[in-house]
């Protein structure tokens, strides 16, 4: 095959890419600006950002008042988000983008962040509480449904009981954890894709609990 074949190869995969309708959502939770980079709090951006810096994927165009960008994932073609609304109020882009795009909650895939669980520990679920989590709460609320897909990436538990919640999740991974939460953040994306691929019982049983 010489090189002119292969690039038109590949400007056919491209095109039939694109043909493809958007069937999936998948959602990186995490507070816009970079005093928030590297927080807790931040996982499933962070999950996101690193799937682009691997993949080339853009994830830029600010629509339904969070960051988007169109790829495939799992053999489908989906729409990646970050909203920028602060995790509070995460639903409102979650809402939207699902609305014009006719996306069901079952195809929304949420990832974020778990203080529940160690640091680099991942939990998949097909749909549930919210646990405490206050973006997945808005979720809940706007699409009125707890009936969709989340991957928790775990960022390790409070270091006493009275430690005030919102100053751990707003603060950074020191050094010796940045490799742990690189891979978790890493297997969250490759988790999603499995979800599309197969389903959600398939991607707990390969990812739930799994750690560097």
């Amino acid at each position: 095959m010489s090189i002119f074949d292969i690039f038109k190869k590949l400007d056919e995969e491209k095109a039939a890419k694109a043909s493809q309708p958007i069937e999936w959502i998948v959602v990186g939770l995490g507070n816009p600006g970079t005093k928030y980079d590297n927080t807790r709090h931040n996982a499933g951006f962070r999950a996101l950002e690193g799937y682009c810096a691997r993949s080339g994927q853009k994830i830029d165009r600010m629509k339904f008042k969070a960051l988007a960008g169109e790829g495939m994932l799992g053999g489908k073609r989906v729409l990646f988000l970050k909203p920028q609304t602060f995790m509070n109020l995460s639903g409102e882009a979650v809402r939207d983008t699902a609305s014009f795009y006719k996306i069901p909650p079952e195809h929304i895939i949420v990832l974020s962040d778990d203080v529940s669980l160690d640091v680099g520990t991942l939990r998949v679920r097909a749909k549930g509480s919210a646990g405490g989590q206050n973006g997945l709460k808005n979720i809940i609320y706007h699409l009125n449904s707890e009936d969709f897909p989340r991957v928790k990436i775990g960022v390790g538990k409070k270091p006493r009981p009275d430690y005030d919640l919102a100053a751990w999740v707003l603060g950074k991974f020191p050094a010796e954890e940045q490799k742990a939460i690189d891979k978790a953040c890493e297997d969250a994306v490759n988790a999603a894709a499995c979800i599309i691929a197969e389903d959600c019982a398939a991607a707990a049983q390969k990812f739930n609990g799994k750690r560097i």
